[in-house]
């Protein structure tokens, strides 16, 4: 992982995202409604990713970024070359009264393998690594109970211990057009997502 000190310079100039949500309609880069919480996850190439939570009920709108990094307003060329310190995310806006943010986390683990570490399949590099960003103290205990459970199922599997990065989210920068909904615009597009067949017990407890 690159350090602060080695990181790409900053760019001063945001990408923007002017179009509405390709499935949902909705706009990408309004302020999500106060009623609705907000999930940052990274699980691999954001593409194939981003449609596992459209795809949910109670989902009000994804968007792909970077974050968790140290370059502010990165592209994606600048984020492939693993100098900025960014993974490739998925932002989820939801409804909490109709999915809970543990249903997220039990998409989030189920749909990739979180103990590959700086990879996932064949895409290799830091931006492809495993992460949850929490925003406050409540997500964070939901994320580190699943990723403790879920990591006793996966030992018992056979498979090696996580590698899931839990960290505070920080800047989320919006990643370029074409790749937002990337999967809907070009239906037979790369898709790398997959779990590993092993299921995330996710209780109403968590939440």
């Amino acid at each position: 992982m690159v350090t602060r000190v080695d990181a790409l310079a900053d760019r001063h100039d945001p990408i923007v995202v002017t179009r509405p949500h390709l499935t949902l309609g909705t706009s990408l880069s309004a302020p999500a409604p106060e009623s609705s919480e907000t999930a940052f996850v990274a699980m691999g190439c954001f593409w194939g990713a981003e449609r596992k939570f459209f795809e949910m009920n109670g989902v009000l709108v994804t968007s792909v970024g970077y974050q968790g990094g140290f370059t502010a307003n990165p592209t994606y060329e600048d984020v492939c070359t693993g100098q900025t310190g960014h993974a490739e995310v998925v932002k989820v806006v939801f409804d909490p009264h109709v999915v809970s943010y543990g249903d997220v986390l039990g998409c989030f683990f189920e749909n990739h393998d979180p103990t590959q570490g700086f990879r996932q399949g064949n895409d290799i590099g830091t931006q492809y690594r495993s992460a949850i960003y929490f925003t406050d103290e409540r997500q964070e205990r939901i994320a580190r109970t699943l990723a403790q459970v879920y990591g006793e199922k996966l030992r018992d599997a056979g498979y090696g211990p996580i590698t899931t990065e839990i960290a505070p989210a920080g800047p989320f920068y919006m990643a370029e057009e074409y790749h937002q909904q990337y999967l809907v615009a070009n239906p037979n597009g790369y898709c790398g997502i997959g779990g590993v067949g092993v299921s995330c017990p996710v209780g109403l407890s968590l939440d």
